[in-house]
């Protein structure tokens, strides 16, 4: 035989010796063309070799192929601390980040459907209005005439001109849907003055530039009571246009309260905001639909114009709002020959929402309220068509929000991707999802400082064989309750009828565990975000993001810094603030960074740990003082676990600090260095710290969205523990989940559906997980049963 041409010989991709965050000089070699699973639990390294490694460098090269002119324009990515990278193909990342942020972001112009939709209008709408720009909502009309000069017959001459362009958003509501309202009494107290600090704004502190600003207006008495202002000075103070002032020699504008809070919070995604922001908003803005466009963002002209369908005349906003499924069944049976290609393209592209199950969406749904799993299967939408092969696509946890249903689809799609060429990695957690990989890594054996490295590789039989933390879990399952809990109330929801809720009663047994199931898009969020979260004593951990720089970490998200701070001042006489590495105590060449970030143009920014502090963030006058034998910074190199039993007792002896610790501790990150910036959590991670934290708060009804999310199957029984010990201290925990251990672990489980979209929003059963599985419900057997009982062994 001859030999094998030298190209073919290129079937791998060569890891070696790879130290991201917790990666202990991982080497390993990866089928290409092979889906190969990830595995092992939160804070093993997954991330950090498959997106931090592989992915990352992967998208470097390609980076570096553009001109610097280009480069300069995109983000500037680091080389991964790794040895030898090889083999590497281009990467495709679909991962779970939000989508959008911006107020005017919907599902169909985050995957410009809209765009198509709106040449088929310009083309073949009635009346003619038009080209696409007079459908687009963040299109606004402009008109505008003057005098142009134009050279004629060797003379200048002035010429009257006029321009007009048409667009489609709505003039009142700018595009947005809703028009806002302003509770006053939220903004002012109206018994001080401007000077006593009658302003409640978060941000508008009068010993700052505002204070300076509204005393050289010039537009009020400073020390006069807002009641007392004239009709002039409260129109100055609350809606003055922008108006150019002079304070102190210096040119500054000023804007009244209600366009500068417009500006400066209202044009962002309520779920973007900071905490403290986000409290004022809701107290103070009340958003209702906007009266001239009915909340569809379209002018009247753009609504004007429909197509002629089935079953009537149609306009944009209509099809907009129509469910996705239903729209491209309305638009299959249109016949238009001059725009056959578009509608071909268009009905592809609904149909690909179909088949990934988010067929139950509508196009109009604001991009930042996808859910995780809804975004990341969103972005793998312009991937299924794709004709790229032989490249590697990277997903995060692509079951994430998936009832045990839909995974099978989940799955067929990732082999689909396989089978025409390409490499899949995924990082994956759920059974079903790990049973079709060719090729598992697993990492571990545990997590943080105890992870990151490689505890097997091989397929699917060689790991239930082997005996990692993985393996021996693979197989679980969990039981049945013996016994249930006994409800001590009821929270009765009436009427529920947000999105696409069908008038649904339910009352929601209290004290004991309640899980809330359905498929996906069945109505499990709307019911509970919509009926039960705004209540008094309910606390919510949804999957938002936390917010957080490089400087944040678990210490000052948790608020456990502040304790520890005041202990030290205490102990050494001295003050609070030079605890701190964002404040005086920082250290002055790197100020409290610990690293020495040198920006290098379009070339990667280049980090050096600070030669002053050696990384440590704090000035060496502060490292003198000491707390238990330990300074500010070995306190912060502290893990969880090791800092519990620091403040338990002797000289560092913190009760306030060690409560938070304990919360740490029981939802399983007793890992995690208290000075780890949050930028370096794992999703399931953060998720975590999030309960962790509102653990303290004082809550009667804890809501928790899908709390397995990034949980391994060693953890989730953790999380099990923690739930119970919830419930037994009095409280009612109400999750809204997927993984079929919860559901056999409530007490209580009320399940959405029988569909998602307009074929679900209906209670389908009520009662314990043995009703459920037996289906002695009123629906019969339920979808959810059916593969609870499978999971159970029934």
């Amino acid at each position: 035989m001859s030999p094998a041409n030298p190209a073919d010989l290129h079937d791998t991709i060569r890891v070696v010796g790879a130290r991201q965050n917790n990666l202990q000089d991982v080497s390993v070699e990866l089928p290409k063309r092979r889906l190969t699973v990830f595995t092992g639990v939160s804070g093993s390294g997954k991330s950090s070799l498959v997106f931090g490694t592989i992915a990352a460098e992967s998208q470097r090269l390609i980076n570096e192929t553009y001109s610097s002119f280009v480069q300069g324009f995109m983000p500037s990515m680091d080389r991964p601390e790794v040895d030898v990278l090889e083999g590497l193909t281009t990467a495709i990342i679909v991962d779970q980040e939000r989508m959008g942020a911006d107020p005017r972001s919907t599902l169909g112009t985050a995957t410009d459907v809209n765009a198509m939709l709106r040449i088929l209008f310009s083309r073949a709408g009635t009346p003619h209005i038009g080209p696409p720009n007079a459908f687009s909502f963040n299109v606004p009309s402009v008109s505008a005439s003057g005098a142009i000069t134009v050279e004629r017959g060797g003379k200048t001459i002035a010429e009257k001109a006029t321009f007009n362009r048409l667009g489609g958003m709505c003039p009142r509501c700018e595009g947005r849907g809703s028009v806002t309202d302003v509770d006053l009494t939220a903004l002012f107290d109206e018994d001080k003055s401007l000077r006593e600090g009658a302003l409640t704004v978060p941000g508008y502190s009068m010993d700052g530039w505002y204070g300076r600003i509204f005393e050289g207006s010039g537009y009020f008495d400073m020390d006069k009571p807002i009641k007392r202002f004239t009709k002039k000075q409260m129109h100055d103070l609350l809606h003055r246009e922008a108006t150019k002032i002079k304070v102190e020699g210096i040119n500054l504008t000023y804007l009244g309260l209600i366009p500068q809070i417009q500006k400066s919070m209202l044009a962002k995604d309520r779920d973007a905001m900071q905490p403290h922001i986000r409290r004022f908003v809701d107290r103070a803005i009340t958003f209702t639909g906007c009266p001239d466009c009915k909340g569809t963002r379209l002018a009247a002209e753009a609504r004007s114009v429909t197509i002629e369908g089935r079953d009537g005349a149609r306009n944009i906003a209509e099809l907009c709002a129509m469910q996705i499924s239903d729209l491209a069944d309305w638009l299959r049976g249109l016949e238009i020959p001059t725009v056959g290609p578009l509608l071909e393209n268009l009905v592809e592209t609904l149909e690909s929402f179909v088949d990934i199950g988010l067929g139950y969406l509508s196009l109009d749904r604001p991009a930042g309220t996808l859910s995780g799993g809804e975004a990341q299967r969103t972005k793998m939408i312009r991937h299924l068509g794709s004709s790229l092969t032989d490249v590697t696509y990277v997903f995060d946890e692509p079951t994430i929000g998936l009832h045990p249903h839909d995974i099978q689809k989940m799955n067929q799609l990732l082999l689909e991707l396989r089978d025409k060429g390409n490499t899949v990695l995924v990082v994956e957690h759920k059974p079903e999802t790990i049973a079709i990989a060719d090729y598992v890594v697993d990492l571990g054996p545990r997590a943080g400082t105890d992870g990151g490295q490689i505890t097997f590789t091989g397929d699917l039989a060689g790991l239930r064989a082997s005996d990692t933390l993985t393996g021996r879990h693979l197989d679980d399952r969990a039981h049945l309750k013996e016994a249930v809990r006994e409800a001590t109330g009821h929270l009765e929801v009436r009427g529920a009828g947000a999105n696409n809720l069908q008038d649904v009663d339910v009352d929601l047994p209290l004290g004991v565990l309640v899980a809330v199931t359905g498929v996906a898009g069945s109505g499990k969020s709307s019911l509970i975000h919509g009926s039960v979260a705004g209540r008094e004593g309910v606390v919510v951990v949804d999957q938002s993001a936390i917010k957080g720089s490089r400087r944040s970490n678990p210490a000052t998200y948790t608020g456990l810094l502040e304790p520890i701070r005041k202990a030290f001042a205490k102990a050494n006489g001295v003050k609070p603030a030079l605890f701190s590495a964002n404040s005086e105590g920082a250290c002055p060449t790197c100020k409290g960074a610990g690293m020495i970030y040198t920006e290098l143009g379009f070339m990667s920014t280049v980090a050096s740990t600070c030669q002053d502090c050696g990384g440590l963030r704090y000035q060496s006058a502060v490292l003198e003082y000491t707390l238990g034998g330990k300074d500010i910074a070995e306190v912060l190199a502290l893990s969880v676990a090791q800092a519990e039993r620091f403040f338990a007792d002797g000289e560092a002896r913190l009760p306030a600090a060690h409560t938070i610790l304990a919360r740490l501790a029981d939802v399983g990150l007793g890992y995690l260095k208290l000075g780890q910036p949050l930028t370096t959590l794992s999703g399931g991670e953060r998720q975590r710290l999030k309960l962790a934290n509102e653990m303290g708060a004082a809550g009667e009804v804890y809501i928790l969205d899908e709390p397995t999310t990034g949980l391994h199957l060693a953890d989730v029984e953790n999380l099990l523990g923690l739930l119970d010990r919830l419930v037994d201290s009095g409280k009612t925990v109400i999750v809204i989940e997927h993984h079929q251990a919860v559901m056999a672990h409530a007490d209580w489980i009320v399940d959405l559906g029988p569909g998602a979209g307009h074929d679900g929003g209906r209670i389908v059963f009520e009662g314990t997980p043995a009703e459920l599985v037996a289906g002695t419900g009123t629906a019969g057997e339920t979808l959810t049963g059916r593969h609870l009982k499978e999971y159970v062994g029934a």
